[in-house]
């Protein structure tokens, strides 16, 4: 365990911070993230639309048209943000908006024979909203890259009498001319169905998430790249635009896909955030330790609210104790909810849009799930929670007990 330990913190670890600080991986996850303010807004406006669909109200207010501004565009959005974004890291702020605007222009380029084929008319095609979100990644990211081989080619020469506004124009030509013209002939002139091709490589994704075996292991390798102090937005742009479409297709075609960020944040997995750490947190602030004590109690506040951060990093991360419990109810508490969602359908699988992590368990569970079924499998998953987290806590707990009486004894020896 020590040697495995040891490998994880000087080889793993410093790897994967490489990656989670690559440029490009820092430009997707950022693009993402930057969506939230309508991700939550869509899912505010999918909970308005339950007395209207429930209760069939005379006259309520269509909230779904609200819901398809907000949460029916974030292709569109995406699209324009990773290439506006990368040419701000990249330090080349004057090409950002016409990068984003190419972005945009490249992602409906791909879509629209899609679009032509369904016959949708206006903003309510599916691929603009999140079921379009790898398309636009792709869009965006070769916006981008093309864009940034371009970043220091110009026209004309520095000593140039041409104002700098109008070489700006004319050096941008030619990146945008390349982005719009390469795309045009692979899906118009060339007849390239790039947009389901698109949709076809990263369709295992979501098939080995939904899969009883890759929801266990997406949640393991959260929780095991969590203890190790790394960040688990860096799984953003991989994992975001499976759980987005995931629910909105619940939310909206009737389907009944369990990985979803509703599952995991809101209605079972995650109580007090990742890894299911508040019954940890209620034991570190009873614990006879008086850090650990101090550590727990700091934590309560946050916890309820699922922010987890404090404890994690006061007490998980790089902690060989408690690094392995958080590991195995990544595995088990996953099961768990499969086979009492899937299985014996014993609880309901979130069907509404609540990206609203924060809100506190069990609230959040009767919101996303609305059945007192849903209520008994969170509080199991936190029981089983408990049971795993006990006997390390009381591992560590004496660990650091001994090391309060050295740490006064210390003391105690300076003061003489």
């Amino acid at each position: 365990m020590e040697k495995l330990i040891n490998w994880l913190e000087k080889d793993f670890a410093p790897r994967m911070n490489k990656i989670n600080h690559n440029v490009w991986v820092i430009t997707l996850k950022d693009s993402i993230m930057q969506l939230l303010p309508f991700i939550l807004l869509g899912s505010l406006f999918c909970l308005l639309t339950i007395p209207g669909d429930v209760f069939h109200i005379k006259n309520y207010p269509n909230f779904w048209t609200l819901f398809g501004w907000t949460m029916g565009l974030l292709s569109l959005f995406v699209s324009f943000l990773i290439p506006f974004n990368l040419m701000e890291k990249k330090r080349m702020r004057k090409q950002r908006m016409i990068a984003g605007c190419t972005g945009l222009i490249t992602f409906l380029i791909i879509i629209s024979p899609q679009v032509i084929a369904d016959k949708t008319v206006g903003f309510s095609h599916a691929s603009l909203g999140s079921g379009g979100m790898f398309v636009a990644i792709v869009a965006g990211v070769f916006t981008g890259w093309i864009m940034g081989l371009f970043g220091s080619f110009s026209f004309f020469k520095e000593e140039s009498v041409i104002p700098d506004f109008v070489r700006a124009w004319f050096d941008a030509m030619l990146p945008i001319a390349v982005v719009i013209v390469a795309t045009w002939l692979v899906v118009d002139i060339a007849g390239f169905d790039l947009y389901n091709t698109i949709l076809k490589i990263f369709m295992p994704l979501a098939k080995v998430m939904e899969s009883p075996w890759g929801f266990p292991l997406i949640m393991f390798i959260t929780c095991f790249l969590y203890t190790m102090g790394i960040s688990t937005w860096v799984l953003t742009p991989v994992t975001k635009p499976v759980l987005l479409a995931a629910i909105t297709a619940n939310a909206t075609a009737g389907a009944s896909n369990l990985v979803t960020s509703e599952t995991m944040y809101s209605a079972y997995l995650w109580v007090g955030g990742i890894g299911t750490t508040l019954p940890l947190v209620i034991m570190l602030a009873f614990s006879k330790s008086a850090k650990l004590k101090a550590l727990g109690r700091a934590s309560i506040t946050p916890s309820i609210f699922n922010i987890n951060e404090p404890v994690v990093f006061g007490a998980i991360a790089w902690n060989p104790i408690m690094m392995f419990p958080m590991w195995i109810i990544g595995i088990v508490l996953p099961i768990i909810i499969w086979v009492f969602t899937k299985v014996i359908h014993f609880a309901p699988i979130p069907k509404i849009v609540f990206d609203l992590w924060y809100v506190p368990f069990p609230i959040s569970t009767w919101i996303t799930t609305g059945t007192i079924s849903g209520l008994i499998l969170m509080f199991v998953c936190v029981l089983v929670a408990s049971v795993i987290w006990y006997p390390f806590f009381k591992v560590y707990e004496k660990q650091e007990m001994k090391n309060d009486v050295k740490e006064v004894k210390t003391e105690l020896r300076k003061a003489k």
